[in-house]
């Protein structure tokens, strides 16, 4: 997400103002004594708290799992969130300082949907919703202290689709193996609703976690806005796949300098998918020499969108990333210029051609770089990329073989493969 859509995303966030209040309601089944019964949450969580796999728990409004608290879910559970929009909106924020302990298996995925999916306890897929169906709740948020380079050299600030004014969206720190707890076999869907104009929540969104938390075997399928969007941070996540996605399938933002192993990113047709991948670097002066690593990667269209934009300093590795599905698979370099647009300046341009490259994409499959600009010179006219510079990063980014995603990890529990949508 570029600068000026955060810019906006914020003056949205501080135009909403919600008051928490601990409140939890549970409403059994008149029907049957046995079956399930729906627990409504609300507000503040706030002491160690069991989520289990017998009731379905509804959200309603932001759950907030408040700092040194600790939220279990059983393997198995099945949260569903209401549907609403602006302060409104349903979503389950886990705040710096507190955990989640969430550790589904593959025959007992967890899943988070919308209240409108008639997806039943011990089932893994419901019968109603679409992959198409996304903007029905929020998703989930997680937040940390480990490091983040913020806009205006901020080591913390609050995260996008929160509202600013609120402490409980605060992130950063300078702990890198901060913990916020355990992620697997989680599968969050149909979510990404508005909280404002142009402000949605993300299927997983993560701020400043540390890569003491665990994240194995998680997928997002069918949410309006980003798939999972890491704002800093150094969390290593494994087995992540997301499916039809709105906007980004990954977006990494503020020097995120965790390792995604075995990942796939698999979107379109007419959602208005932007980037399967979308990666910035550092915002500012703090925090600048952080990393990503992309590696053991499948990122797919099925009809609209493009492969990937490595901008606003974008530094890391892509390896074995494999590209498919695209007209042209065009990785898109930024580069900056000035000097009345002379001389090219830090950014993912010179990340990539450097001497020492500090964006490196290894063994990965792709039709073409193009190096792309948004300078100006003194007069406010757009700089051209000199020819120069495009050939230097087709040296700098050759396609190889890829072998890609291994797709068999994410079999049986997602609701893509349950529903046979994963490419064979």
């Amino acid at each position: 997400m570029n600068t000026l859509s955060k810019i906006g995303k914020y003056a949205a966030m501080a135009a909403v103002a919600l008051t928490f209040a601990s409140c939890t309601e549970t409403t059994p089944d008149d029907d049957d004594d046995d079956a399930a019964g729906t627990v409504t949450v609300a507000g503040l969580i706030d002491e160690n708290t069991t989520w289990s796999n017998d009731n379905v728990y509804i959200l309603s409004g932001r759950v907030v799992v408040d700092a040194g608290v600790t939220l279990t879910i059983e393997p198995g559970t099945l949260i569903k969130g209401k549907t609403a929009t602006g302060s409104l909106a349903s979503a389950l924020i886990v705040a710096r300082g507190a955990m989640i302990d969430a550790e589904g298996t593959a025959s007992q995925p967890i899943i988070f949907t919308s209240e409108d999916d008639d997806i039943q306890l011990g089932q893994k897929v419901g019968s109603n919703l679409a992959r198409e169906a996304n903007e029905l709740w929020g998703g989930l948020i997680i937040l940390g202290n480990a490091p983040i380079s913020a806009e205006n050299g901020d080591t913390e600030t609050n995260i996008e689709g929160l509202p600013a004014n609120e402490s409980y969206g605060l992130y950063g720190g300078t702990n890198v193996n901060d913990n916020s707890g355990i992620l697997k076999y989680v599968s969050i869907r149909h979510g990404g609703t508005l909280i404002g104009e142009g402000n949605e929540i993300n299927g997983i969104t993560f701020g400043g976690v540390g890569n003491g938390t665990v994240v194995d075997h998680i997928e997002v399928y069918a949410t309006l806005d980003d798939g999972i969007e890491c704002f800093g941070g150094s969390v290593n996540i494994d087995n992540a796949l997301v499916y039809y996605q709105g906007d980004d399938g990954v977006d990494l933002d503020m020097n995120y300098s965790g390792t995604f192993t075995n990942f796939a990113v698999i979107h379109g047709d007419g959602i208005g998918t932007d980037e399967g991948l979308e990666i910035d670097g550092p915002e500012n002066s703090t925090y600048t020499d952080g990393m990503f690593t992309l590696t053991n990667g499948l990122v797919m269209t099925e009809g609209e969108g493009s492969a990937a934009d490595l901008k606003s300093k974008a530094q890391g590795t892509l390896n074995n990333v494999l590209f498919s599905g695209y007209a042209t698979s065009t990785l898109k370099i930024r580069a900056s210029y000035q000097n009345e647009c002379a001389d090219a300046k830090t950014d993912a341009f010179t990340h990539l051609t450097a001497a020492t490259p500090t964006l490196v994409i290894n063994g990965s499959q792709f039709d073409a770089v193009n190096v792309y600009t948004g300078s100006t010179d003194s007069n406010d006219q757009d700089c051209d990329v000199p020819a120069a510079d495009q050939t230097a990063a087709e040296a700098a980014a050759t396609s190889a073989t890829a072998t890609g995603a291994d797709l068999s990890v994410f079999a049986g529990w997602t609701a893509a493969a349950n529903r046979n949508q994963l490419p064979q």
